[in-house]
């Protein structure tokens, strides 16, 4: 089957809308034609003038020439507005269905995409992809066609007045031609192409550098999380400086031809009035150095045209890496669940397709059973949730919700089955009540109001004068990680629907508000399943079952008690985290000498100030919490060195801020 052209393909996203292009087409093409007829008014003043010399008075028509000359500019130009109106009318129609069919289609496919492909990639491709063939259609196709009707109307120009003269300035054009198509043809394409994947990268580690910022600062690791963004942008130096010494010594020969133009015509002047000037030929080359400077023009924009093409052609193939992933399936004839239950069979996935982050874990969760997931970083806890929730569809094996396998679930139908609540929540820029409408869009105020008493948020509501219409965001108010991840837990509430799944809910909130969204947990999962996420040991105590993850397997599971007896994974990083737990705020005796233990700390220096006693072991495991975290990258901690570092973090800001902060301080980050 024959490829479909790149200018084919936005016809069809233009609809009827095809035929204003086509107009623009045509009356760029007459303004080019219009906008040399003045210059057939300069050729008849020249004549004119060099006819009446010296008594010019006899060249009476010169005013009547003149303002034909202004007619005719003013008429072409006219008529290009007129074209760029018809082009645009086009485009924009284009760029909305462009950015329309990325947008539809992006809801068809799997929640967890956006994720994989990264996000900076999807906002330039939605963003600036479609802008580049808005651009393209606007402006640079009736350029196009200007420019390709301006050297037909030269052509007929140059070769009727003088057809010596026309083919001498004919030459430098053939130069640039041969030149321009040196720069390019198909390996500068390969170029632009390279020039697109170098600005994309570094716009989608921008993004996530931007986002990270606040985690970066918070743990000291500015510079080495900037490596990775300092990366990009240093490969795309590497190919700009490449791409300008390759195009500096044909770009240089070209710029030569094109304004060369008047070489070749002085030379032939020369040659051509060796044996004496005559009136008709000075004419003719005043003429013909006067037009000659709209070659180089009409050249130099065919040039961009052409690399203009290079680029929505590269535009059009990053929008068709989004159009062309693969949706999720959808069932002919779909199944409904019948009850809360959740079972994995013989699940296997990977997020490359070639290293299985999850290797063929099965479990059964029975409705309303309380059931946690707890492990070290990277096992893949959370990608257990995302395969619950159909983020994506897993490789072999099946995930039941109720009896009925997700994949054949109406992805409406799940949505209405499964709420979520993440350990980063966001929320969009509206009023709090848009925010937590979001769960059940037709709820009434009055429901909205009781979702967020039970969700703990009433301290939040009632601190803004205007309540629940209370804007978040830009122009609005900011809310803390704790105030927002109540927020997040009234929209669940709102939704009451019979699956919930908590992913590390509370990891953000401080101890008051840490102890609010517990609360707001507990009113929240009466009668529903849930799902746990945690590190905090202490949250899944008392789950019905607990299963711990590693390297995608599932390696032990039971109760706290049973996994604590069976002296395994669960048992060390509950014996490590009860530990942690045992920092305390105590009074330091006249003589106390516990601050030696700190790295940098002060002796005991009298009575009634207070200091952080910390048992030898806890020091030692706090220090290795400290060391393992400056040598990973922010985020990426294991579970048990996460909460000594959240412990220790407490500790320091029930201590004495003017005594104790500094050497607490210094022992926590000393290899940070």
């Amino acid at each position: 089957m024959k490829k479909q052209s790149d200018l084919s393909r936005l016809m069809g996203y233009a609809g009827n809308y095809r035929y204003f292009t086509y107009a623009s087409w045509v009356l760029s093409a007459v303004s080019a034609l219009v906008a040399l007829v003045p210059f057939v008014y300069i050729w008849k003043i020249l004549r004119d003038v060099l006819n009446a010399a010296p008594d010019y008075a006899q060249a009476v028509n010169i005013p009547h020439y003149g303002w034909m000359a202004v007619l005719f500019a003013v008429l072409s130009y006219l008529i290009y507005i007129a074209a760029l109106m018809c082009s645009h009318l086009s485009a924009f129609r284009v760029a909305t269905n462009l950015r329309l069919a990325v947008s539809e289609h992006l809801a068809t496919l799997p929640l967890g995409f956006t994720e994989t492909f990264g996000s900076g990639k999807l906002r330039k491709i939605i963003h600036e992809s479609t802008g580049a063939a808005e651009t393209f259609l606007a402006h640079q196709l009736p350029d196009k066609y200007n420019a390709m009707a301006t050297p037909i109307g030269l052509l007929v120009l140059l070769l009727v007045f003088d057809w010596r003269l026309g083919l001498l300035s004919l030459i430098p054009v053939a130069l640039g031609f041969v030149i321009m198509s040196a720069m390019t043809g198909k390996r500068m394409a390969d170029k632009m192409r390279q020039y697109g994947n170098a600005l994309e990268a570094m716009s989608n580690e921008a993004v996530e550098y931007v986002r990270g910022i606040p985690v970066v600062k918070t743990f000291g690791q500015s510079v080495f999380s900037f490596k990775k963004f300092k990366a990009t942008i240093d490969e795309y130096e590497k190919w700009v400086i490449s791409y300008t010494k390759d195009l500096r010594l044909p770009m240089m020969f070209y710029t030569a031809a094109v304004n060369g133009v008047f070489a070749f015509l002085i030379a032939g002047g020369l040659l051509f009035t060796a044996h004496g000037v005559t009136t008709e030929f000075l004419l003719n080359l005043l003429f013909y150095i006067i037009i000659t400077p709209v070659i180089s023009l009409t050249l130099t924009r065919m040039m961009y045209m052409s690399e203009s093409k290079m680029v929505v052609a590269d535009a059009l193939a990053r929008i068709d890496s989004v159009l062309e992933a693969a949706p999720m399936q959808v069932q002919a004839v779909p199944q409904h669940p019948q009850d809360a239950s959740v079972a994995l069979q013989d699940v296997h996935f990977s997020y490359d397709g070639k290293t299985d982050v999850i290797k063929g874990i099965s479990l059964d969760i029975r409705p309303g059973q309380t059931v946690a997931f707890v492990g070290p970083s990277g096992g893949g806890k959370s990608t257990l949730a995302n395969l619950v929730c159909r983020f994506f569809d897993v490789q072999s094996g099946s995930v039941r919700v109720g009896g009925a396998d997700v994949r054949d679930i109406p992805k409406e139908e799940l949505m209405d089955t499964i709420s979520f609540v993440f350990q980063n929540s966001r929320l969009l820029k509206g009023s709090i009540l848009d925010n937590v409408r979001l769960g059940r869009p037709q709820a009434t105020e009055a429901e909205v109001l009781a979702a967020l008493k039970a969700a703990q948020c009433m301290d939040i509501v009632e601190k803004f004068p205007a309540g629940i219409h209370t804007v978040i965001g830009t122009k609005g108010v900011y809310l803390s990680g704790g105030e927002q991840q109540r927020i997040a837990i009234a929209r669940a509430m709102l939704k009451n629907v019979p699956i919930l799944i908590l992913d590390e809910a509370t990891a953000f909130a401080d101890p008051d508000n840490e102890a609010k969204v517990q609360a707001a947990f507990a009113q929240l999962a009466k009668g529903k399943t849930v799902l746990m996420i945690a590190h905090r040991l202490s949250t899944v105590a008392n789950a019905d079952c607990i299963y711990v993850v590693q390297d995608g397997q599932i390696v032990e599971s039971g109760t706290k008690d049973e996994l604590c007896a069976q002296n395994g994974l669960f048992a060390r990083m509950w014996q490590e985290y009860q530990a942690s737990v045992q920092w305390k705020v105590a009074k330091e005796g006249k003589n106390s000498t516990r601050h030696s233990q700190f790295p940098g700390g002060r002796k005991g220096s009298g009575e009634g100030r207070s200091g952080l006693c910390v048992p030898e072991h806890g020091v030692h495991a706090a220090h290795r919490a400290a060391v393992s975290l400056g040598k990973r990258p922010a985020g990426r901690l294991y579970e048990r060195e996460k909460h000594l570092l959240s412990a220790g973090m407490r500790c320091l800001l029930c201590a004495d801020f003017a005594d104790h902060m500094v050497p607490v301080q210094r022992h926590l980050f000393y290899h940070l």
